[in-house]
């Protein structure tokens, strides 16, 4: 028998798998929790003494350099597009839970948009046809166009 708790879905796991507060960006990359930092403060503006007292406004920060969930890859594109430290702030809602939920969204988007690569595009040509139809179009605009100048009657 082990002189050890039984583990909750709240406590770390100890072989370093997956936590549900973990952000999931995309299929190959997954931020775990502890390199996420927030803070908190009054949101500001008008809203009276709500607004001015309660911390509903959420920063999210996440250092991209000293991430030990990233590729070296997906760490130089980041820092190449984004910059060392990426920070989200949401401070639209009433509510600090709210601005969490929107700060993590727009910090997974903001990642997954920077990691995203498009695929390379393979240089085409037209076919031969194709330009035959283009021209051909062309020239019956052209036509078409040309007959409708206006020229002085010969006397």
């Amino acid at each position: 028998m082990s002189d050890h708790p039984p583990a909750t879905a709240g406590d770390e796991p100890d072989d370093g798998g997956a936590h549900p507060d973990d952000l999931v960006v995309n299929a190959t990359c997954r931020i775990p929790r502890r390199e996420l930092v927030w803070r908190f403060g009054p949101s500001g503006g008008p809203g009276g003494q709500h607004a001015n007292r309660a911390h509903t406004r959420a920063e999210l920060r996440f250092d991209v350099e000293a991430s030990s969930a990233l590729t070296p890859r997906q760490r130089q594109r980041l820092v190449d597009r984004l910059g060392p430290v990426v920070r989200v702030v949401a401070d639209e809602e009433r509510s600090q839970q709210r601005n969490r939920d929107l700060a993590r969204r727009r910090l997974r988007l903001r990642l997954a948009g920077a990691l995203h690569e498009s695929p390379r595009r393979r240089a085409t040509r037209p076919s031969r046809s194709s330009v035959e139809r283009r021209l051909t179009a062309k020239r019956r605009r052209g036509e078409t166009k040309r007959g409708r100048r206006w020229r002085p009657e010969a006397d």
